[in-house]
């Protein structure tokens, strides 16, 4: 009996030695997919902070009243408009600086009359003319983040605008996890940290320093130095899992140390079951080899009915944290399919929106070639057939157009005459022009206007303006349209109509806002329209006409002009 008693010992340990191993690795390895989550998730907060800053400076550098400020040297309202623009942007501080450097409005009026002449900032926006970012470290051994950019009016330099982006309190919101998180820039410096001495040193400076108590420090005493598989820096004592991940933003790179804080839970409760199913082996044993003494046998029955009430326990939890974990994958599945079907959705919109022009000439044209037919005049239906093919190619261009989206390759531009893109999209539109009676006035210069574009979606922007400009005049009893072509620094097509006009031109090009009835529209028209100007290097804008109606303007860079702006 004492040789199998011992033999069951070895055997229970063996089994509870081989759990402990796999159940570790197991568990690490889950500790390591949801540290990796988080990483991504603060990678993608610190470039959404970044490029949600990046544009500020563009937009205040063209802001009238500022460059007026800056022209006369009067800002007495000038402070109060910066802390209107960073309460609506979210910005840390907004700072404008004449030419000089002095600063001559702030939403911090403490800073205003400071001279901040060799700043980094400061002279590498006044050397280009794009928006700048530094990154400075301050007096307190922190690091501050800005964008700048100068101020000009006709080529005259009036002034540098200077945004600063508060990334600090993304790593406020990271702290009082079991992670040690810091930023490093290109040389390995550290400019972002949990750990405040951190920054300023690199990553084995950082890490041979004496840092204060902190989460990290409490989950390695908890989880303790056996429960890692791959152990890396040590803080205090206690091993850690390193990982990291690029930020694609000046070369930056997110680096975290995780500590497996619930890796010894975990595996303690499984360990637990099988002790305890052990347990209750052993404890049949001696009831058997006990029962010739009555008293130990009701002690054995009473310590059997116990244990056998907490492995029910702790079956009931198992079945719980199961039940919850399906829940989790089922949500999971539904996220990732409800994903798919959204991106279906806009591909199909984009699809229908995009055809639904040339599918209305080919039934116009059919029209017209039945009737032709009818009457014996072969030749004039031929002319239609071939409409009809060059229609049918436009629409393989169009769908290998529309799956050019998902890309973002090179585009082969070559130069093209505004005014053959206008005659062929007005072609295009000649059966809806005729059928609703449109009185044309058109205004085209008689040298050729020449844009670096594709001319496959040159002509589809004029067609989808030129169908927004029929839509709007259906009401109309008297229909007019005028296109007007002008050359000068850009090259300029101007759509005007008499409709109604537009009620929210601030919502106008969002994608999905529509005033048509359902069916006549989704609303994706303008929005594609814009993207394909803007990838042309020009620009898209709208307004209201004096005298009603609605005008719509696209501006492109002449064609010795092109490369450079499409760059």
């Amino acid at each position: 009996m004492r040789g199998l008693l011992v033999l069951f010992l070895m055997l229970a340990g063996a089994v509870v030695w081989v759990s402990n191993v796999w159940l570790t690795d197991r568990f690490t390895e889950a500790t390591r997919n949801r540290a990796e989550l988080r990483l991504a998730l603060y990678s993608g907060s610190i470039v959404s902070e970044l490029q949600r800053n990046s544009v500020v400076p563009l937009l205040l550098s063209r802001d009238p009243t500022l460059a007026r400020a800056l022209s006369v040297g009067e800002y007495s309202t000038t402070s109060q408009r910066l802390i209107s623009y960073r309460d609506e942007i979210g910005a840390a501080s907004i700072v404008l600086l004449n030419r000089d450097g002095r600063v001559v409005a702030a939403t911090d009026r403490l800073e205003i009359g400071e001279l901040h002449t060799g700043r980094p900032y400061l002279v590498e926006a006044l050397r280009s003319s794009e928006t700048v970012f530094t990154t400075t470290q301050t007096d307190s051994g922190g690091f501050s983040f800005s964008f700048s950019r100068r101020i000009e009016d006709g080529g005259l330099l009036l002034g540098v605008i200077l945004v600063r982006v508060d990334l600090s309190r993304l790593a406020d919101r990271w702290r009082g996890t079991s992670e040690a998180v810091f930023v490093a820039d290109s040389q390995g410096r550290i400019i972002l940290s949990t750990e405040p001495r951190w920054r300023g040193h690199n990553e084995t400076e950082a890490v041979e320093l004496r840092s204060p108590s902190t989460a990290i420090d409490r989950a390695i005493e908890a989880a303790g130095d056996w429960a890692f598989a791959t152990p890396g820096p040590y803080f205090s004592g206690g091993s850690t899992l390193r990982l990291e991940s690029r930020i694609p933003f000046r070369g930056w790179m997110l680096v975290s140390f995780t500590a497996y804080d619930s890796v010894r839970e975990r595996v303690n409760g499984v360990l637990a079951l099988e002790i305890m199913g052990f347990a209750l082996l052993l404890a049949g044993a001696f009831y058997v080899l006990s029962r010739r003494a009555r008293l130990q046998s009701v002690i054995f029955q009473r310590e059997s009915a116990e244990l056998r009430r907490l492995n029910d326990r702790l079956q009931r939890e198992i079945a719980e944290r199961q039940k919850v974990e399906r829940n989790l994958e089922e949500a999971e599945q539904s996220l990732a399919q409800s994903s798919k079907l959204a991106a279906l959705g806009e591909m199909s919109a984009a699809v229908s929106h995009e055809l639904n022009q040339p599918l209305a000439a080919m039934k116009t044209y059919l029209a017209g070639a039945k009737l032709l037919l009818q009457r014996r005049r072969p030749e004039e239906a031929l002319s239609s057939f071939q409409r009809i093919d060059d229609l049918i190619d436009r629409m393989g261009a169009i769908t290998r157009q529309l799956k050019s989206y998902a890309r973002k390759g090179e585009e082969a531009f070559q130069e093209v005459d505004m005014r053959d893109a206008l005659a062929s999209a007005v072609t295009m539109m000649e059966p809806q022009l005729r059928q609703m009676t449109v009185e044309i006035t058109q205004s085209l210069p008689r040298t050729p206007a020449l844009v670096l574009a594709d001319r496959l979606r040159l002509e589809q922007v004029i067609i989808n303006l030129l169908r927004n400009a029929l839509d709007a005049m259906k009401a109309e009893d008297r229909r007019e349209l005028d296109l007007l072509v002008a050359e000068g620094d850009e090259i300029v097509l101007t759509v005007r109509d008499n409709g109604r006009g537009i009620d929210d031109l601030d919502a106008l090009f969002e994608p999905f806002y529509t005033t048509k009835q359902p069916g006549d529209g989704v609303g994706l028209g303008l929005a594609i329209s814009s993207g394909i100007v803007k990838d042309l290097g020009g620009r898209l804008t709208a307004r209201n006409g004096e005298e009603g109606g609605a005008v719509f303007e696209v501006r492109l860079p002449r064609s010795d002009q092109g490369s450079a702006a499409a760059e």
